[in-house]
């Protein structure tokens, strides 16, 4: 079995609360206290890993970690607990549209002096920053479709049509060598990264952890369906322009053929899909249950909220000149002419 087909080791601890978790699924010790995590910081290093780690059994696991953790009752207990810890503090803290009209309007809109991550990118990052970029978001990217998957079940109709018929894209249109994932391994490899799935999860910030956590958050919980189908809606519907200006920012450093593919893809691709997304899944899914358009507008505010925490921690780690990781990257620097 290759490293792309089974799960990563677990990392490194971040606290009393992950560490306690990860000795439990190497079966040396007893589950935290549910008090312990629900007195955890919702978005810190600990909680976030150690929700992560629930999570991450769900998708290939770990190495070393039997398959029978996946339903623990007393893990799925202390998950339960990080959950409602986490969907509270987003539910207080992310910002509220008075509407979905309101939200998705705002999607649209491109400020037109941006000082976000792929304008920053675009327009002054270096090599080194492009690869902990990279490393940061293979978190996300080489599971990208996985979790919206699991809202195909709980949609019908004209939403569930085009739901697949997104997620068709993303998985290659059945073509293995076109799967997102695989692409994005390939502008690893072209950054000169590791590509095993999971390989970056003990370098990646809690922000990030945070970004992939309400994926999977909401893609696990049928009563969050509707969230997660406005999390996909914002991922669609910014992800054309931000990729524009990745692909530029690859061009521009000499990332490689790959690298600049991945997002040269991404433009095209997503500006069909955020169409499809707004029309027919936002569309089809309301005309069934339009009580859900609350619910889609808080994944939208969610995501959007999560991605400009994890924005602002790169941002400012990079402008201070110091690495976003918690553990430095250890394979070389690409060469560039």
């Amino acid at each position: 079995m290759n490293s792309h087909e089974c799960g990563p080791w677990l990392p490194p601890p971040r606290g009393p609360l992950s560490a306690t978790v990860a000795t439990y699924l190497r079966g040396r010790g007893p589950l935290p206290p549910l008090a312990a995590a629900g007195d955890a910081d919702p978005y810190g290093d600990d909680a976030q890993l150690a929700l992560y780690l629930c999570y991450e059994l769900h998708y290939r696991g770990f190495a070393g970690v039997g398959p029978e953790f996946e339903w623990d009752p007393g893990l799925l207990r202390v998950r339960a607990t990080l959950e409602h810890r986490f969907l509270s503090a987003l539910r207080a803290d992310a910002p509220r549209h008075e509407s979905l009209g309101e939200a998705l309007a705002a999607l649209l809109v491109e400020p037109a002096e941006g000082t976000g991550v792929t304008h920053f990118l675009c327009a002054e990052g270096e090599l080194w920053q492009l690869r902990e970029y990279a490393a940061q978001r293979s978190l996300y990217h080489l599971k990208e479709a996985d979790p919206h998957a699991w809202v195909l079940p709980r949609l019908w109709g004209r939403a569930k049509a085009a739901m697949a018929a997104v997620e068709f894209d993303e998985f290659g249109g059945g073509r293995a060598d076109r799967v997102h994932a695989h692409l994005y391994a390939a502008l690893m490899a072209d950054l000169g990264l590791e590509t095993a799935y999971g390989r970056y999860l003990d370098a990646a910030r809690a922000e990030m952890l945070a970004v992939v956590n309400l994926m999977s958050l909401c893609g696990l919980h049928r009563e969050l369906r509707g969230a997660l189908v406005g999390h996909f809606a914002e991922v669609e519907i910014t992800s054309s322009p931000g990729s524009r200006r990745l692909a530029e920012a690859m061009r521009r450093t000499g990332a490689g053929p790959a690298a600049e593919f991945f997002y040269d893809e991404h433009v095209e691709a997503d500006a069909v899909h955020e169409q499809v997304v707004r029309h027919d899944v936002i569309g089809g899914l309301l005309a069934e249950e339009p009580e859900l358009a609350g619910d889609v507008t808080f994944g939208i505010d969610a995501t959007e909220y999560l991605e400009d925490r994890l924005a602002g921690r790169l941002l400012t780690d990079w402008r201070a000149g110091r690495s976003s990781l918690h553990a430095p990257l250890t394979s070389e620097l690409p060469h560039t002419s």
